[in-house]
């Protein structure tokens, strides 16, 4: 009997599902980032907390092919979506794990970038918006503080508005970026920005370095509540003397790589201290640092080759590591091939 190269075939059923958006669709990329600095203070009445927070983007990114509705079989299936759940359908979602990541477990109206084209045709105030069919390329983790999900929704909405024929710089893409989460609206600018308030309000552009890295993740994620729940239980505030440092730099390679939210992730989990520990010591690591509340670490290299030695050792102990780059990378519309 043959040998049946499964990836073979996987690779080919892929460019099968991709044909219609190749043909008239486009093309997005939604990067990663990494806190290089995160600072939670105390929490607000509403329930948050006031933060101050300095995010970079990576070359590592998700990719969304988006297209419209053409031909009578995508009408159809619209109809009959429709009809079932009483409500016109706006957007059709699939999705595709790379990088030896899991499938995203969720359903897909759950996904935020579905709650993103649904909650932009309603500010738009469309009518009757022709339907978006969504195919998601997953390479970055999630449950990682790589902001995958918010990136992804970035893109998403960058996607609908030039499908629908609405300007790139359309004040209300902003407006729902903000609406859907904090981290949304920065991958419409991207680079190295810092932020305030709840870590969502705009304070400063900083001028970002293209300097390799190491990301590292073991196999599990962090819940974002959980870890602020350990957080308020023992709340660990950073100096002032780090804080001004962070807040007076100008370029990300002078800010002051700190998360006062990672001693309390890493208490919930003490492994992942462990790995911050092993990357810190390693050759050619300049620091390391978990992003948001984890579980993700990374660690600036002196080198890309440096960082590409890391990630294998990491893969070869069963975490998953990607060797990448900081840059001024941002959700974009990228050529078709």
């Amino acid at each position: 009997m043959p040998h049946v190269d499964m990836m073979e075939v996987a690779r080919a059923a892929q460019e099968v599902e991709l044909q219609p958006f190749k043909r008239d669709g486009i093309k997005l990329v939604a990067p990663a980032k990494v806190n290089l600095y995160l600072d939670i203070s105390d929490k607000r009445a509403d329930g948050y907390h006031n933060a101050i927070s300095v995010m970079h983007a990576l070359m590592l990114h998700d990719v969304l092919w988006m297209r419209k509705a053409t031909t009578e079989k995508d009408f159809e299936y619209i109809r009959q979506q429709s009809t079932e759940n009483n409500t016109p359908l706006i957007a059709k979602l699939s999705e595709r794990a790379f990088e030896g990541l899991a499938p995203l477990d969720i359903n897909p109206h759950h996904n935020i970038v579905w709650k993103a084209i649904v909650r932009l045709a309603e500010v738009l105030e469309l009518r009757n918006p022709t339907p978006l069919f969504v195919h998601l390329e997953k390479h970055i983790p999630s449950q990682a503080g790589l902001g995958g999900g918010s990136s992804d929704a970035a893109a998403a909405l960058l996607g609908a508005a030039a499908l629908w024929g609405v300007a790139k710089d359309d004040p209300r893409i902003e407006l729902v970026a903000q609406e859907l989460g904090a981290d949304v609206a920065f991958f419409l600018y991207g680079g190295c920005t810092c932020l305030r308030g709840v870590g969502d309000t705009f304070d400063h552009a900083l001028e970002p370095m293209r300097a390799p890295l190491v990301v590292v993740k073991p196999d599990f994620g962090v819940s974002t509540a959980q870890s602020y729940q350990a957080f308020d239980k023992a709340p660990f505030l950073l100096p002032d003397s780090v804080r001004e440092q962070a807040l007076s730099a100008k370029t990300a390679e002078n800010v002051p790589l700190a998360n006062n939210l990672a001693y309390a992730s890493e208490a919930i989990y003490p492994e992942l201290a462990d790995i911050r520990v092993w990357l810190s010591e390693c050759e050619g690591v300049q620091g390391a640092l978990m992003s948001g509340s984890g579980s993700a670490t990374f660690a600036l290299c002196d080198t890309f080759d440096h960082a590409t030695a890391l990630a294998t050792q990491a893969q070869k102990i069963g975490l998953w590591a990607r060797a990448t780059l900081l840059g001024a990378y941002r959700a974009a519309m990228v050529p078709v091939r």
